[in-house]
């Protein structure tokens, strides 16, 4: 036997059900900081040669740091390849 329920809700009124926390406050601090940060460092971001130059000033953890994220690109597009 199968069943199946179908509920018109909106995500506010599940959460509320569900006994969740209502995250938009953080959710909005966050978004907002971010868009901070990103418009003070536009250059930087936009220009690949300013991004190097900035993780080669913060020394070993910039270098460890760039390292850990190429390799971790590496092995995703591995998984993806060897499905």
């Amino acid at each position: 036997m199968k069943l199946t329920i179908n509920v018109d809700c909106t995500p506010e009124e599940a959460r509320a059900f569900f006994g969740l926390p209502d995250v938009r406050p953080v959710n909005e601090l966050l978004v907002t900081n971010l868009e901070a940060r990103v418009k003070e460092e536009i250059d930087t971001l936009s220009d690949p040669q300013k991004y190097f130059d900035r993780m080669m000033q913060m020394g070993g953890a910039g270098v460890d740091n760039m390292q850990k994220m190429f390799a971790g690109l590496m092995a995703a597009a591995t998984k993806q390849d060897g499905k």
